[in-house]
Parts: C-alpha cells; structure tokens; sequence
C-alpha cells in the first residue's frame, strides 16, 4: 500500500462561456470515430507478466475525429476468475495530471478477492500525462509553486508570475492546450470501454477523478455501469472554488485542532485552552514575519507556516510539528520522531513540470476564471481577514486569470446517476463540503461518509475504515446502500497516515499539497 499512496500523492485538486459544440457533438465522440483494439503486451520485463499495456490512438480534438491524434497509454490486469468476471473497472488516481498506469498493479494487491474478481483493472495515464503524448510547459520549481501569499507590495510580482507560466505553456503546447480537458478525458475513458468491447464501464476514481467520472456518467449515463468516487469535487465549485474551500474549511479544521491540542497541554504545552492554542499559533507566525525561524534548515516566515494549512487536519501531527517549531522559536532542541520528519522533507528531487501543465490545462480550460487582476487583489485582501489561515493564498492570482478561454461550456449535472460517492469527515484537499456537493449534484447516488476519518482518499487508504465494507459490497455486486450511509472510524496511526498524506517540494511542510 506505500506504493498505492505515493502514485496518489503524485496525482498529486464559475461562469459558463458560451457553447461551440453542437449537442450531438458536446456529448459524445462522433459516430464515424472506432477505436482500434489495444494490441497489448508485458509492461516490462521487471513487471509480472499478467501486467499488460498498450496504446490506443484517439483524437486530439473529438470534432474532428479523422484530424491530429494523440497517444493513449492503457494498462490491464485480467480477473484471475472469468466465471466470477463482471467487466472492465477503469481506474483514476487523481490531479488533474496525475499518472494512473501502475494503478491495476496496486489495486491487485489490494482489493479483497470478493472484488478483485470481478473485474478486468484498466489504468491509463490520462491525455497530455506521462505515456500519453505528455505534454510540458517548460515551468522552473518556482513557477510551479502556486502557494502565494497576498501582499500589496509583491501582488505585481503574482500578476507578472502568473502571466509567465499561461505565456509559457501557450509557447510549449499552444496547439494541444485547449484539448486538455475533463469533458475530453471522459470521451477517451468511453474510447476506452469501446476499444476493450465492453458494452458498459466500471470505474473507481478518486479526488479530481470524482469529477472526471462524474461528468463521464453526465455524457455517457446508458455506459456508466458500477461508479465509486472518493474523496469528491463539489462540480460547483469547480475549480476556483475548490481552491478557495481550501481556505474555508481550513478555519474548522484548525478549531478542531486548537481543541484536541488545550487536551493534550502537559504533552505539548502549547496552551491549556482552544484560545491558548490559537494564541500560541499566531504567536509563532508573528514572530516568524519579524524574523525568520530556523527550523530544521529552513527559515521559515510567517506565510511559510500558513501554507501549512493541511497539516490541521491531522492533529495528532500538527501538534508535535507546531511544538517542534516553537522550540525553533525559543531556541531549544527540536525533537521529532522519524515519521514526524518524513513530513517535513522535501522532495529528493526536482518535480517535472508535466503534472503542473496538465493541472493547468484542466482547471483553466474546463470553466470561465476572472479575467482582472483587481478582482483577485481585492477576494485575496478580503479573504485574508476572513479565513486568515489560507484565504489570501487561495483567492490570488492563477495562471487561469491569462489562460484561452474554455472551448465548450462546463457540465451541467442533469442526468441521474446511480453511483457511489466516499468520504472522510476531515479531508484537507476535498473537504467534506465539497464531498457533500457532489453528492448533491448527482441525483440518485448514495454516500458513504466515515465520520472521524482523517486524510485525503478513503478506500483502501486504510484497512480499518469503516467505508471499505459497503465500497465492497457495492463493487462486488453492484448493489446500492438502500440509503446514504453514515458510519464512525477511528484516524489511522499517525505512522500509518504519514505515508498516505500527498507530499510535495513546495515550502512548509511538504504535505502542503496543491492538488486533487
């Protein structure tokens, strides 16, 4: 399972233009369009031989399907029962621009027999992502750092930032930009289900995959068959608003966590009230902006320490990093255990710039931003105030502001959908209220939330989860719960979690993850 969470964790998460598809074409790829059938062979000689890729050609842009094609890297690892197999389950790890190709090997090892089964797992990389005609915007480690606080005096360096990297990956992929999007993704996933024959398709997504399999079962709802999305993107606020619920549920999560810390006042003595706890805090961000904080070979300012934000959604972590910081401050020795340590180190290398392209590709090119940096300075100003954890970083200004506009219009939630939707009650990159959105939007589908469930991906992210068994129960026989289903977990070990919690070379720490 460290496997399983390192490829999640590289996955690394609005007006409506007007539309320039017809309806026939805005919902389907065109009738004359065939996939070929994926001519498939061993992955690679260290991989078993039962781990199989191919790749599929399909077109760059759907309304001309006999035009430019791109690469579709696919992969599979058959049911090992044909008398119990269903179908096809199509597998999303999450980003957008994360990989999701290894996924069939780690679900493999993962899933309970009962599941595994009955299905052939499909992963595939998605358009412009690793194997499939990857694409790059040339972006240095710093451009790709979008943790950026507001301040009126560096707000023309955001603007001038934010202009280079939309002009960077126009200059890079200018010709495939605008085809980097959730509704094209959703057709190459039916390319897909066509190219393996299957008349209908399964699919297990989590993160930014809720939203991609959810506009999946807008646009194609007579093929979606047994649909499980994890961790959910509220589609109406996709996806300027699914930063700025970063900021908004960021505030509960540090209350929770003042209050379970003033419990804990003889271990960590960082204050014996909630109030005390958020004194102590603020306090250290203050004298952080003063002067920097040594802390583990990094100076660490006060906004170095709010990008920290995910961080309070595991307060059995944040607790003992916060008192390690102020130990930094007061100049005692810092002690952390080793899964403490792993939270708070960087990347070993340098991140490719094609998770970020693509993440910008997506979330620009799938709805409508704000076109006037104004408008950014005076959301980030507000918001600053008003969520003074993470409001200014969330409301600043993207590449979005500076990026073409979107070439069809965002996905209505119309069309019923008879899904399973997974959530955790404390979830730092899909809060619960965007999990709750998206059940809403999909009329039909049942939820199965784990109240007390700490961290980002629910589904086999943690043996002990109380959602495992109806997610079972749902995959295995294709059984809706009889109503939403409400169930109580205990978090995972703070060891267990290290390891699931995304990591990231941005600054402190490096759970700090800007992704779905």
């Amino acid at each position: 399972m460290k496997h399983l969470a390192s490829t999640f964790a590289a996955a690394g998460l609005l007006a409506v233009t007007a539309p320039v598809l017809s309806a026939t074409q805005a919902t389907a790829a065109p009738a004359e369009y065939a996939p070929q059938k994926p001519a498939w062979h061993r992955c690679s000689a260290d991989q078993p031989a039962a781990f199989e890729c191919a790749t599929l050609k399909v077109p760059l842009d759907y309304r001309r399907p006999q035009g430019r094609t791109i690469d579709l890297a696919i992969s599979r690892m058959k049911s090992g029962n044909p008398a119990e197999r269903h179908g096809a389950l199509l597998l999303n790890p999450g980003g957008p621009g994360g990989p999701g190709l290894d996924l069939p090997l780690m679900m493999n090892e993962a899933m309970p027999k009962e599941v595994r089964d009955r299905y052939d797992l499909i992963g595939f990389d998605p358009r412009g992502v690793g194997g499939s005609s990857p694409i790059t915007c040339g972006l240095t480690d710093a451009e790709q750092n979008f943790s950026r606080p507001y301040k009126e005096e560096t707000f023309p360096a955001d603007v001038a930032w934010a202009q280079t990297v939309a002009d960077k990956c126009r200059e890079k992929a200018g010709s495939v930009l605008p085809f980097i999007t959730t509704r094209n993704t959703a057709r190459d996933m039916d390319a897909i289900r066509s190219a393996l024959g299957e008349r209908k398709l399964s699919y297990l997504g989590y993160s930014y995959g809720t939203y991609l399999g959810a506009v999946y079962a807008q646009m194609f709802p007579s093929r979606t068959d047994r649909f499980v999305l994890d961790s959910g993107v509220d589609p109406a606020r996709a996806w300027r608003g699914m930063m700025q619920v970063w900021a908004t549920e960021a505030e509960p999560a540090f209350k929770r966590w003042t209050q379970w810390t003033a419990g804990r006042a003889g271990e960590f003595g960082l204050g014996d009230t909630p109030e005390a706890v958020s004194r102590t805090f603020w306090d250290l961000v203050a004298r952080a902006d003063r002067e920097p904080i040594e802390f583990e070979g990094q100076k660490l300012t006060g906004d170095d320490i709010r990008t920290a934000r995910a961080l309070f959604f595991y307060p059995a972590q944040a607790a003992p990093v916060v008192k390690a910081l102020k130990d930094a401050a007061d100049g005692k020795p810092v002690t952390l255990t080793p899964s403490q340590m792993k939270l708070l180190k960087p990347a070993a290398e340098p991140a490719s710039d094609n998770g970020m392209a693509v993440f910008w590709s997506v979330v620009c090119g799938d709805t409508e931003w704000p076109r006037y940096p104004e408008q950014y300075a005076k959301e980030a100003a507000q918001d600053k105030v008003t969520y003074p954890l993470y409001g200014d970083f969330a409301s600043n200004i993207k590449p979005c502001a500076y990026w073409h506009r979107p070439i069809e219009p965002t996905t209505a939630m119309k069309t019923k959908a008879n899904v399973l939707t997974v959530q955790n009650e404390w979830d730092s990159q899909t809060p619960l209220v965007s999990g709750q959105g998206l059940h809403r939007a999909l009329k039909g589908s049942r939820m199965v939330l784990a109240m007390g469930g700490e961290g980002h991906g629910v589904y086999l992210f943690d043996a002990a989860s109380c959602a495992n068994a109806p997610v079972n129960s749902y995959l295995a026989t294709g059984k809706l719960p009889a109503e939403d289903v409400t169930c109580r977990t205990a978090p995972p070990s703070a060891e267990r979690r290290t390891e699931l919690v995304p990591s990231s070379p941005q600054r402190f720490p490096a759970l700090t993850d800007g992704r779905f």
